[in-house]
């Protein structure tokens, strides 16, 4: 008798690091409740999923080609100029979809922030905490071009809580909507451990080029000036690991999950970019950290200025920044754990085949 396949598609969007770092937990509740996912995605995102699921099958798609502002303040026209390339980028997605759909006898499709993997054959989810996409004075006509997309998924999944006491605010809560939306928590790949400190600052680079670069030369700059230990992971995935110790700082260019769970528990403050899925680590963890929004990127600028109007963390600009600025951290309470998970079991219903 033929097994039934259970193949669920896996693709997050390769914008920094943090839509694939969030798939990881996903993808390990699919395995646990006996689907086999495939991985599908371009550039450093496929390769950190590779290397965390060496083990199951992995497709490369169409990169976006999304090119970053080097200054903050030209970040939407930049922004606006990338969506010719995003929009053929979108329909190769689903000439594609239409053919893995039957190759790999799929059973559902699982994106997050990819406009374009989903099929009508299929349960379709879409993965995204911004249901408002900020943009300033244009952020009514991106929210609801947003949401056009998503209406096109069969469920849309939300990695935060529903109820007012939340991570994202304003950018994942919607006051009427038609969408199918399921509040998923916090969504992280970590685990809070009791470890011994070993570095007084964790500092812990993501986002897309050339912001990333930019901000590691500003900190390695100010860290001339920092006498304690530093864990600095600069977050570049290339095909080696790499480890360099130069005075009291420790650098690597990346990490695996195991590795940087460790690491965060084995540090006493984080030095970090306000990204999203970074938050909801750092929630999980229970740490004290300080933000450097990515210039221009009105989401991270809003959750930073959220996060420490509410008293739990400071922020400052990248121009702005100067390592005095961490001993702002003592007066602030530091994220918090909320609830577990939503009920996988459940979630995973959509997929079981009749």
């Amino acid at each position: 008798m033929k097994a039934i396949t259970k193949n669920i598609l896996v693709a997050p969007l390769n914008w920094g690091l943090g839509h694939a770092t969030r798939c990881i937990p996903i993808i390990q509740e699919l395995e646990k409740n006996g689907f086999t996912p495939i991985i599908a995605s371009d550039g450093i995102a496929l390769l950190l999923l590779q290397k965390e699921f060496p083990h199951l099958e992995s497709l490369e798609f169409p990169s976006y080609k999304i090119e970053y502002a080097k200054e903050g303040k030209d970040f939407k026209w930049k922004l606006i100029k990338n969506i010719p390339k995003i929009i053929l980028a979108v329909f190769e997605e689903k000439k594609i979809i239409k053919e893995l759909v039957n190759k790999y006898d799929l059973k559902g499709i699982i994106s997050d922030n990819r406009l374009g993997v989903y099929s009508k054959k299929v349960p379709s989810v879409f993965i995204t905490h911004q249901l408002n996409v900020l943009s300033g004075n244009t952020t009514w006509i991106s929210s609801k071009l947003h949401q056009h997309f998503i209406k096109k998924f069969t469920e849309c999944w939300v990695p935060d809580f529903q109820e007012s006491r939340n991570l994202t605010g304003k950018l994942a809560h919607l006051r009427n909507s038609s969408l199918h939306l399921k509040y998923l928590g916090s969504l992280s790949r970590l685990e809070k451990k009791e470890l011994v400190y070993k570095y007084e600052l964790m500092v812990i680079l993501s986002g897309p080029e050339p912001q990333r670069t930019l901000l590691e030369e500003k900190i390695i700059d100010e860290l001339q000036n920092y006498n304690g230990e530093v864990l600095f992971i600069k977050g570049k995935v290339e095909n080696n690991k790499k480890k360099e110790i130069i005075k009291n700082i420790t650098f690597y260019n990346f990490m695996t999950s195991k590795e940087i769970e460790n690491a965060y528990n084995e540090s006493k403050i984080v030095l970090c970019r306000s990204g999203y899925t970074t938050i909801m680590d750092l929630a999980k963890l229970e740490k004290k950290a300080f933000f450097i929004p990515t210039p221009g990127q009105f989401e991270q600028e809003y959750l930073a200025k959220r996060l420490k109007r509410n008293g739990i963390a400071p922020f400052a600009k990248q121009d702005d920044f100067r390592i005095e600025n961490l001993l702002e951290i003592e007066f602030y309470k530091g994220l918090k754990q909320f609830k577990a998970t939503e009920n996988w079991k459940q979630l995973l219903i959509l997929f079981q085949s009749e």
